[in-house]
């Protein structure tokens, strides 16, 4: 018996490596500090009232970004231990196989796991503010949304010790990610994480078009809303169309995995560069699902800190609508080399070409902004001026791969390497980071350290050029991706010293962003108007941070910069503030069952990924359990009563 099961230990538990009992440790002492705390402070029942069960948009955007943050520092850690790897030629610091799970696991985990909460917690803190709104469309939905997404990142991040990672490569290529090359159970844990948190993410899209497209405040048209909500909107609509594919792709790979199906082996008739082409109908409108959001943060933030009104705002519009739609005919640029012909290659290095153009115009909308603005340079202004060189070397890259021809020599090198993250997270990254210094007074009612927060600006962007640039030469040099260790011979190696540099200030830029939100939170400046940007839109109107119900008064809009027209109205002499009659408020009611059901659908994954079928079966009958408890739910909503409102709107120093 005893022998049985330090057998099964032995291939459950991921052994032989002393970074993975680090993380065992690490783990175990982590989860008990938790417990302990939670207990000793008697929190349990406070935790699940105000976060396991919330429904509140503003909590989950809270809950996302937080976790968006803790994956950020695993994919990072990831990329350091990869770059410490390759430092120096012939390095043996991580044995081959160890290096194929980290580089797997870090490009799934930056994008799925870190950009899309990042992007979804901006979207659930910011969005319905902006349109005067008191929640999304589908609190329900949203709370599920979110519970899906962390458990599916749970599932695939438990991976590193339990079963083994998968290391096929972030979007899982055939022949490596079937059973042939991956018998593990790790190439299981990616499929199912991914498939748990991307309902969460379709769910998303739906939600947020719903609630844009329907709860706009009184007298605001389509074309008043701001540029960021506008940004939201091309963004769901990709996230509707792109999801689904990306779900069925998953679902075929498991089809041959765990059924002997052969959609994508060749031995049985099926096509692995079917795979190829299905992940990418997916994976190149992902790049705009997690970039378009960013344009939109951007806009706020040049219009907010150049005290101007955003230049060019219809030509902005139609360019992210434009993108939206040309980002579902570029997918091939991705494998020029793949031998479909020349007509195919021609017509999608156009339309890689042509894509550049809206973006382009969105950038010189931005300078045109700030041409003879006022411009406060504080930290949500200095990322976005970081974004736009960085960008711009980006898209002068990505056009340089959109030239077929020349993409033999540019496909699976290091110069794709350094052209995918000069956008990524010279686009990406540096705008979320943007918007949360934005508006984080409004999430939590205090600023940021703006001294603090400057180490780490400077840090995350000299780190950035140190780490990249030198990868440019380094592609051009013969450097492929997916390189474990090189030889002295080759001349690499103090390009790549210096990108390791690169890389460890990039991490100590994001040492220095933690220290200063613990810093701020007992010594930041605090805000107490609600408005410490003087900025343009409806988020502003309200306290920091905003109370449960949004508005007490759902507000009437008369066009574009709704704020900003009510605070130049307030100011004419003469006008008096009208009378405000305030109602009770419609809300809905916490609820237990998206976090219950979205367990049942991780123990559905881990069974699915181990073969369990008893497992499997036992999480889906409880998923069906629970939307049928929803389905007899009728008690879910309740009303807040004027005499609530009168004495939180007095609280927050607000008299109505």
């Amino acid at each position: 018996m005893w022998e049985k099961i330090k057998d099964f230990a032995s291939t459950f538990f991921v052994t032989g490596d002393p970074l993975i009992y680090g993380a065992d440790v690490a783990i175990v002492l982590t989860t008990f500090a938790i417990i302990f705390v939670l207990t000793y402070y008697k929190k349990w029942g406070w935790l699940w009232r105000e976060w396991l069960t919330t429904v509140d948009h503003k909590k989950i955007g809270i809950m996302y970004l937080i976790a968006s943050l803790l994956m950020l520092f695993r994919g990072g850690v990831d990329a350091l231990l990869m770059r410490l790897q390759l430092a120096l030629p012939e390095m043996h610091f991580l044995h081959s196989e160890h290096y194929n799970a980290i580089f797997t696991t870090h490009g799934t985990i930056m994008i799925l796991f870190m950009a899309m909460p990042m992007m979804f917690a901006l979207f659930n803190i910011v969005v319905p503010l902006q349109i005067g709104a008191r929640d999304v469309a589908y609190p329900f939905l949203n709370a599920l949304s979110f519970w899906l997404f962390f458990f599916g990142a749970l599932l695939f991040n438990i991976s590193f010790v339990i079963g083994g990672s998968p290391d096929s490569g972030w979007l899982a290529y055939p022949p490596l990610s079937e059973l042939s090359h991956s018998p593990g159970v790790g190439q299981n844990f990616y499929i199912w994480g991914i498939q748990i948190s991307g309902i969460g993410s379709l769910a998303t899209g739906i939600n947020f078009l719903v609630t844009i497209l329907k709860m706009r405040a009184p007298g605001m048209k389509l074309m008043d809303m701001p540029m960021f909500t506008w940004s939201v909107l091309a963004t769901c609509i990709l996230i509707i169309f792109a999801f689904p594919i990306l779900t069925v792709t998953l679902g075929l790979l498991f089809v041959d995995r765990f059924f002997g199906g052969h959609f994508f082996t060749m031995d049985g008739g099926g096509n692995p560069m079917m795979y190829v082409n299905l992940i990418w109908m997916w994976g190149h409108p992902e790049v705009y699902i997690v970039i378009l959001p960013a344009f939109g943060i951007f806009s706020e933030i040049v219009s907010t800190f150049s005290r101007k009104k955003i230049f060019g705002y219809k030509s902005m519009v139609f360019a992210m609508m434009i993108i939206s739609v040309l980002a579902f005919f570029t997918w091939v640029h991705h494998f020029f080399t793949m031998g479909a012909g020349a007509d195919v290659n021609a017509f999608f290095a156009v339309t890689t070409m042509a894509i550049a153009i809206p973006t382009g115009v969105k950038v010189f909308n931005w300078l045109f902004t700030m041409f003879r603005g006022r411009i406060q340079l504080k930290q949500p202004m200095l990322w976005t001026l970081a974004f736009i060189p960085c960008f711009a070397v980006g898209g002068a890259t990505g056009v340089m791969l959109a030239v077929a021809p020349a993409d033999y020599q540019y496909h699976n090198s290091y110069f794709l390497i350094a052209h995918f993250h000069q956008v990524l997270i010279g686009g990406v990254v540096f705008g979320y980071l943007a918007g949360i210094y934005y508006w984080w007074p409004k999430m939590f009612g205090f600023k940021l350290d703006e001294r603090l927060g400057k180490w780490g600006f400077w840090l995350w962007n000299i780190g950035f050029y140190v780490c990249f640039m030198p990868q440019y030469a380094l592609g051009f040099m013969g450097m492929t991706r997916r390189v474990y260790t090189y030889g002295w011979d080759l001349g690499w190696a103090p390009l790549n010293f210096t990108s390791t540099v690169g890389a460890f200030l990039m991490g100590a830029g994001f040492v220095f962003q933690i220290w200063q939100i613990a810093y701020s939170i007992k010594h930041g400046e605090r805000d107490r108007t609600g408005d410490p940007w003087n900025g343009r839109t409806l988020e502003w109107s309200i306290p920091s941070p905003a109370p449960h119900y949004n508005f007490a008064v759902i507000p009437q809009v008369k066009g574009p910069d709704a704020w900003w027209e009510m605070k130049k109205e307030m100011q004419q002499d003469g006008t008096k503030k009208k009378p405000v009659q305030l109602k009770p408020i419609h809300m809905p009611k916490n609820s237990g069952i998206p976090f219950i059901m979205s367990v049942f659908w991780f123990i559905a994954g881990f069974g699915f990924t181990f073969s369990w079928v008893w497992m499997a079966v036992f999480g889906l009958i409880g998923v069906g359990i629970c939307l049928l408890a929803r389905s007899f739910q009728y008690d879910t909503d309740y009303y807040i009563p004027v005499k609530e409102i009168e004495r939180t709107e007095k609280a927050l120093g607000r008299a109505v």
